[in-house]
C-alpha cells in the first residue's frame, strides 16, 4: 500500500491583535498590568514552550486494539499514528468506539485512522494554540517542525498550566517591585519635608512654565533663599519646556529637604541617542512651528547643568529620559555658587 499524504491545516498568520480578541483568556477582559502581562507572554511564548515532547505514538500496521491498550494505560484520547517522526493520522476514543460497535478492532489503525489534521507549528506564538483550542473541539494537537517532522503534542492544560505558571511569577515580581516602591516612599517620607509633582503634556504651550511658576511659589513660601529660588526656577522651566516641546509627556517633580531642593523631570521617551551633544548649547531638534513660537533654542539642558549645584542626566533611546538637578539651601552652599 502506498504512503500516506495527509492534508495538513496550518494556521493562517492574522494579526495578533485579531487572534488576542477571540482567544479564551480575553486580555480585553482584565484590567491594569495583569492583561499587559498576558498579551506579553502570549506573544512572548511560542508553542515548542509549552508542549510535550515525549509523544506517545502508534505505527500504521498496529490494530485498533492495539491503540485501545495504549489509550486506556495513558489516560489520553487521543494517539499520533506515526513512524519515523513523520505523522500520518490521528486515531480517538471515538474511532476505538466505531471499532467496538462495528467489530473491527483487530482491523490497522491506517484503515481508520483520521488522515485530515488541523497541527500547529513548533515555532507559533502561542496565541495561535489558543485561537486553535476555541475554534475546534480537539483536546490536544500534533505540532511538527519547520521540517515537518513530529515533535510534540499540546493541549488545553499544557497551555494554561504554563500561563499560569509564568503569570505567578510575574505577579510575584510585581509584588517585589511594589513592596520595593512602598519601602523608598517611607523613606523618602522619613528624609525630606515636601514633595509635589506636576503632570507635563506633549505640546500644551498653553501651559508652558505652569510648574515652573508653581514651584517658584512654593519656595518662596517656604522662606529659600532668594538667589536659590531663582536657580530653581530656571531649572524648573528649562526642563518643563524640554519635557513639553520635545518628549511624549511626563512629569515634573519637587523635593525639598531641609538642606537641599530637587527637581526632577522624567519623560516617557523617546530618548536621547548622545547625551554629552544634547547638553551643548544651541542644539535642538524642535520643528519649525516650535521655533516660531518662540521655543526650542537648545538651551534647556544647559542652562539646568549650568544653574545646578548637581546635575545628572540618564536615557534609554525609545524609553524614558531622567534628568536631576540638586541645589543646596544651606548658607554656605548657596554662597558657593552653582558647580
Amino acid at each position: 500500500m502506498g504512503e500516506y499524504n495527509p492534508t495538513i491545516l496550518q494556521g493562517q498568520h492574522t494579526n495578533d491583535d485579531e487572534i488576542l480578541a477571540k482567544t479564551p483568556l480575553d486580555a480585553k477582559a482584565l484590567a491594569g498590568e495583569s492583561s499587559e502581562i498576558i498579551m506579553e507572554l502570549l506573544q512572548r511564548f511560542k508553542v515548542r514552550d509549552v508542549m510535550k515532547r515525549k509523544v506517545i505514538s502508534i505505527p500504521r500496521k498496529a490494530t485498533l486494539r492495539d491503540a485501545q491498550r495504549i489509550l486506556r494505560e495513558n489516560r489520553i484520547s487521543g494517539l499520533p499514528v506515526s513512524e519515523n517522526d513523520r505523522l500520518y493520522g490521528i486515531i480517538s476514543v471515538n474511532d476505538i468506539i466505531k471499532g467496538l460497535d462495528g467489530g473491527w478492532m483487530d482491523e490497522t489503525c491506517e484503515a481508520h485512522m483520521a488522515k485530515n489534521l488541523v497541527v500547529l507549528e513548533a515555532g507559533m506564538p502561542l496565541a495561535f494554540a489558543l485561537r486553535y483550542f476555541n475554534n475546534y473541539t480537539y483536546g490536544r494537537f500534533p505540532v511538527l517542525d519547520s521540517d515537518r517532522r513530529l515533535v510534540g503534542i499540546v493541549s488545553q492544560r499544557d497551555v494554561m498550566r504554563a500561563l499560569l505558571y509564568e503569570l505567578s511569577v510575574e505577579i510575584r515580581k510585581l509584588e517585589r517591585k511594589t513592596s520595593k516602591k512602598q519601602a523608598e516612599a517611607t523613606q523618602e517620607a522619613k528624609e525630606n519635608f515636601y514633595r509635589k509633582e506636576w503632570a507635563v503634556v506633549h505640546n500644551d504651550l498653553s501651559r508652558a512654565g505652569h510648574a515652573a511658576n508653581d514651584i517658584k511659589g512654593i519656595l518662596r513660601e517656604r522662606k529659600i533663599d532668594r538667589t536659590v529660588v531663582r536657580r530653581v526656577a530656571v531649572a524648573a522651566y528649562e526642563l518643563e519646556i524640554n519635557i513639553c516641546i520635545h518628549s511624549h509627556g511626563g512629569v515634573l517633580v519637587l523635593v525639598i529637604s531641609d538642606d537641599s531642593v530637587t527637581i526632577t523631570a522624567k519623560d516617557r521617551g523617546p530618548g536621547i541617542p548622545d547625551i554629552e551633544w544634547a547638553c551643548r548649547d544651541g542644539t535642538s531638534t524642535a520643528n519649525d512651528w516650535i521655533r516660531s513660537l518662540g521655543f526650542g533654542a537648545g538651551m534647556g539642558l544647559s542652562n539646568s547643568k549650568r544653574v545646578s549645584d548637581e546635575f545628572d542626566i540618564q536615557s534609554e533611546v525609545g524609553k524614558f529620559t531622567k534628568v536631576t538637578c540638586v541645589f543646596r539651601t544651606k548658607p554656605a552652599a548657596a554662597e558657593g555658587g552653582a558647580s
